[in-house]
């Protein structure tokens, strides 16, 4: 449903354009790019994906790569960065960083060409753009975060994939996991791999100060393998998760792996109710509870974590991807977080962002469904309840939603695509009017290279400023190596504006 902006009122001030047209939602996309500055920062949006499509060469700069919109500018931050880096974090934070970490994307386990097991983590310098390879062996690393107790972790997009922890990365180069079933690597005092998070295709993470961390599934419905490798036909997609510490973590870094939050803990998917958590028949779940109340039911083999929750009724997305937080929520004991989940254009499933607000992110008791025997998590005799809404539903031009990124300050949230020659759009928080979705999104970058996609986007600190990774482009024109590996483009962006009339008051919860 279209819907106006908040607070966009025509005054003496303004005078409304003059369009062309009897459709109403078109008219309010034009007033919505013609007011960019005003609601984004932005002085001009892109009005279509490019055209003029290019590949990756040794003599190019950063506008030969990508499209951006008016008043940005973008710049190679690094040409060297390892072939198939995927997201990124900021070390030791966002505020004073010194280096970027990336994970690398790549599933081949032998790829070097000299043989080298394939890249996991890497490590940029931002003074020099020196990169070095911190880890090797997981496959598929994709989503990686620094922790608030001064680790990174970092997790493999595969059926199988686990979430692993690396002590001082800074001081830590070329280990080499040489057993993924077990986690064993050369240098275990520094890297450990954490099962109970469970096993399964990750990519977003969200990481808490008290050690709770929230994950998911990549997985499409019917594509859950049975004990044969046979497809389930009628299996449910991937589900979200909630780990919860033994301990909770309270403050400072840790000296020791075996300190950290996530050695031991429990692990929980989350499973949408059609009934109010207020009923008897409270938690009633199946096929179309994607939307509400939701609560968290205890999964008790985290190394059989996708198969547990679908025999449960934990709900299920199509393939959810990144994750990243609110940073405006104003809940001192909640937290506010959106999921892209990506489905598939070819078959008109645009993708959505949904977004979770947990108000009880310290709950640690559990209760037990006499119906099913089932445990859920709980805060002393009451359900531990989450709310799920649809943020944002993708359409013909703005599909395939994959990473995700809230502008600091702002609440903006840029959402980029998964596919080639895709886009970054960045989209409204929901105002004041009668629906809990954005406001309106606008196009702002664009990839000109058809064999690359944009992945992996985060802002610094101010907002102002942005980086993205080229991924996996075409080097038949510039096969250097770096580490052993083909590489990719890393693009700065700069001249995202932050102005007092953005900012919007931070948002407490869910209005009915």
């Amino acid at each position: 449903m279209k819907k106006t902006l908040p607070g966009l009122l025509l005054t003496a001030a303004f005078t409304a354009p003059t369009f062309a047209t009897s459709d109403f939602g078109i008219k309010v996309e034009h007033l919505l790019k013609a007011q960019a500055f005003k609601y984004f920062g932005i002085i001009k949006p892109l009005a279509e994906s490019v055209s003029d499509h290019t590949t990756r060469q040794t003599e190019q700069s950063a506008s030969d790569v990508v499209n951006v919109a008016t008043g940005l500018h973008a710049q190679f931050f690094t040409r060297e960065s390892s072939a198939w880096a995927d997201q990124i974090a900021f070390w030791p934070n966002r505020e004073n960083a010194t280096h970027l970490f990336t994970g690398v994307e790549n599933f081949n386990p032998l790829t070097g060409s000299h043989g080298e097991s394939q890249a996991c983590v890497q490590r940029i310098d931002i003074t020099t753009g020196k990169s070095e390879i911190v880890l090797r062996g997981p496959l598929g690393c994709d989503g990686i975060r620094v922790t608030p107790w001064g680790t990174i972790i970092v997790a493999e997009e595969k059926s199988d994939g686990a979430l692993y922890e690396i002590l001082d990365p800074l001081n830590v180069t070329e280990v080499v996991v040489s057993d993924r079933n077990t986690g064993a690597n050369s240098n275990p005092t520094h890297i450990a791999k954490r099962q109970v998070q469970g096993l399964k295709s990750w990519e977003g993470i969200v990481v808490l100060p008290n050690g709770v961390l929230y994950s998911g599934d990549e997985l499409r419905p019917g594509d859950q393998r049975d004990a044969t490798g046979t497809r389930v036909s009628d299996s449910d997609g991937g589900t979200l998760y909630k780990f919860v510490p033994d301990i909770m973590h309270i403050d400072g870094t840790i000296d020791s792996l075996a300190d950290s939050p996530l050695a031991h803990g429990s692990l929980y998917a989350m499973q949408v109710s059609c009934q109010e958590v207020s009923s008897s028949r409270f938690p009633q779940f199946g096929q179309g509870c994607e939307i509400g109340d939701a609560t968290w039911i205890r999964i008790d083999s985290p190394e059989n974590a996708r198969a547990e929750a679908d025999a449960k009724g934990a709900t299920g997305y199509y393939r959810p991807e990144d994750f990243d937080i609110d940073p405006l929520f104003d809940n001192s004991e909640g937290v506010r977080f959106c999921v892209a989940n990506t489905q598939r254009e070819k078959a008109h499933g645009y993708g959505e962002v949904i977004c979770v607000v947990d108000e009880y992110v310290n709950a640690h008791d559990e209760l037990i469904d006499e119906r099913t025997g089932y445990s859920y998590l709980a805060v002393g005799s009451n359900f531990a309840t989450t709310t799920v809404t649809r943020f944002i539903e993708g359409g013909t031009k703005f599909n395939s939603l994959d990473n995700l990124a809230f502008q600091p300050h702002t609440g903006i949230l840029y959402v980029v695509e998964d596919h080639k020659n895709g886009d970054v759009w960045a989209c409204l928080p929901d105002g004041n009017d009668d629906n809990v979705q954005s406001d309106g999104c606008i196009r702002v970058l664009s990839i000109k290279d058809q064999s690359a996609e944009p992945t992996g986007f985060i802002f610094d600190e101010t907002g102002t400023k942005a980086f993205v990774n080229i991924q996996h482009s075409d080097d038949t024109s510039m096969p250097q190596e770096v580490n052993g590996f083909t590489t990719d483009d890393m693009i700065e962006i700069t001249g995202f504006k932050v102005h007092p009339g953005m900012l919007p008051a931070p948002t407490a919860g869910i209005t009915p």
